[in-house]
């Protein structure tokens, strides 16, 4: 007689706890391995046995069931690793870092402090930057580098700089400046962006054969620039440099994507507003610092980390998130210069500091990892 489906999961309840107490025996065998090699001096991992023993389960599994064994098991080995670390008390390095973070900074974010912003008065990082502070003194610089090496060299104690957009994604030139630059993100903001169609007086929409604007602007806004035929686009370093550049040239078919406020800073009019494709258009800034710091209310972190050029790699990292309840808020990744379609990747984790699973996740992560570097902890705002 056919049993029925929950004698079916009966028995798969009992196969369960079975299995749940061989795994604690696992567990506690590993517990002992672990003080044997803290003894002798021997690393945890050992990769050579880790591979004979993935090559003896997938032949004792069979052919059908090998490939679903050998995952099972590689998930068993990575918690093994994970606990036989923990009970030698190994440390995180990058964890050691954000404890002197958290001892050393401020209760309070300051209020006043000379910041580093690419572009000129009137650029969207000039408005982030005064979301952010009470009172900066803004120094503008000409490239996004200019910010980062303002930071490092310690001429500005903070820097702006835009890291994504909700209409044309990632700022890669930022992304790939990352790997280049040491620095801490501090904050973050997040901007409503409305680009607007800046002319001078008097000029009508009709005569506009030539428009300004920085390449982000202009990806926002790609549907409403297909709109206007044989007019040209040109890319500039920023929109507030576009807005100035109309203002200040003597032709009149020319025209700006920029924002309200530049309108009125360099005296154009707007002959139309809101022209980006979509209106909810956000664009996040982030602030670095020099060292870390991390502020109360921090409760999103960045790092970038480089795996291994091989299979599974990116997934035995990814399974540490999920396994520690970790939320991923986001993950890029970006190509390596020299090394042939191999990639850094960033990720944004949503998990407080003071957490136990922090300290376990980078400690799992070190292993993991050819290169893992924390970039700050920090909380969010909305302008």
């Amino acid at each position: 007689m056919r049993e029925t489906l929950e004698e079916l999961r009966g028995r798969l309840d009992q196969i369960d706890q079975q299995m749940v107490d061989l795994f604690k025996a696992r567990m506690e065998l590993s517990g002992q391995v672990a003080e044997y090699k803290r003894e002798k001096g021997i690393p945890v991992l050992d990769a050579g046995r880790e591979r004979a023993l993935l090559g003896k389960v997938g032949e004792r599994a069979g052919e059908e069931l090998a490939d679903y064994a050998q995952s099972m098991y590689r998930t068993i080995l990575s918690a093994s690793r994970s606990y036989q670390n923990s009970k030698l008390g190994r440390s995180s390095k990058v964890y050691g870092s954000i404890r002197q973070a958290l001892e050393s900074t401020p209760d309070l974010f300051p209020q006043r402090a000379t910041v580093a912003c690419q572009g000129i008065e009137g650029a969207y990082s000039q408005i982030a930057c005064d979301s952010i502070f009470k009172s900066p003194t803004i120094l503008y610089f000409n490239t996004f580098e200019h910010v980062f090496k303002a930071v490092e060299s310690g001429m500005c104690q903070y820097g702006i700089l835009p890291i994504e957009n909700s209409t044309a994604g990632s700022v890669n030139a930022i992304y790939d400046l990352m790997t280049r630059h040491n620095f801490s993100i501090v904050r973050s903001a997040r901007l409503k962006v409305s680009h607007n169609l800046l002319a001078k007086h008097g000029v009508k929409k009709e005569e506009i054969k030539e428009i300004f604007s920085h390449q982000q602007a202009i990806s926002q806004c790609a549907g409403y620039l297909s709109t206007l035929k044989g007019v040209k686009v040109t890319v500039v370093e920023n929109t507030a440099l576009a807005a100035q550049m109309v203002a200040q040239s003597e032709r009149r078919d020319v025209a700006a994507l920029s924002s309200r406020f530049c309108g009125e800073e360099y005296g154009l009019n707007l002959l139309e507003t809101n022209v980006q494709d979509q209106d909810n258009n956000y664009t996040r800034f982030i602030c670095i610092s020099k060292n870390p710091e991390i502020y109360p209310g921090a409760d999103r972190t960045s790092l970038m980390m480089t795996v291994p050029h091989k299979p599974g790699s990116l997934y035995n990292v990814l399974s540490k998130f999920y396994a520690l309840g970790i939320n991923l808020r986001k993950l890029e990744s970006r190509p390596l210069p020299d090394r042939e379609f191999e990639f850094m990747f960033y990720f944004d984790l949503e998990c407080s500091v003071y957490a136990p699973e922090m300290e376990r996740l980078f400690r799992d992560l070190e292993e993991e990892s050819e290169q893992c570097r924390y970039l700050g902890t920090y909380q969010e705002v909305i302008c």
